[in-house]
């Protein structure tokens, strides 16, 4: 009966390093999507600067302030 407990304990090993690949991918998973949703700086910083004006982050236009119509 010797070899039946070391064919189980070698089963239970397997198992276990199984969940812990699968709890390391579902983490690198959440992972990915929390890095997915963040605003990526944009990958050629030349085009940006072409849209945006000096001191501007967002590439809108100024509107210049205190001018009534």
């Amino acid at each position: 009966m010797g070899t039946r407990s070391h064919t189980t304990f070698k089963k239970r090993q397997k198992e276990m390093a199984r969940l812990e690949r699968q709890r390391d991918k579902a983490a690198k998973k959440a992972q990915r999507k929390l890095q997915a949703k963040l605003p990526q700086d944009s990958e050629n910083p030349e085009l940006d600067s072409e849209n945006a004006e000096p001191g501007d982050e967002t590439g809108l236009p100024i509107e210049p302030s205190g001018v009534t119509e």
